[in-house]
């Protein structure tokens, strides 16, 4: 298969699998026991679920949006070759 027609290279899924771990992360960190009928637990509002996680997991979406928007580079070996064959 020709390697120049693909719209992803090796770091775009290296950077979009990063991403994804990092969004997973922050799910974990945001997940834990709730609250019962009959009892209240304070838990559920503590700094880590309700601001560092949901911080995570939006770092985590932009790499993502970056890995699926990032140009993969052209080999410049690969294009002076090309040229160096038509001269």
């Amino acid at each position: 298969m020709d390697r120049k027609n693909l719209a992803f290279d090796r770091m775009n899924f290296i950077l979009l699998a990063v991403g994804m771990v990092v969004v997973i992360i922050g799910f974990i960190l945001m997940s834990g026991g709730g609250t019962d009928d009959n009892t209240f637990n304070p838990e559920i509002f503590s700094a880590m679920r309700i601001k560092v996680a949901p911080v995570i997991c939006f770092i985590g979406f932009v790499s993502m949006v970056y890995a699926i928007m990032r140009k993969p580079k052209d080999n410049e070996s690969e294009e002076r070759s090309d040229r160096n064959e038509l001269v």
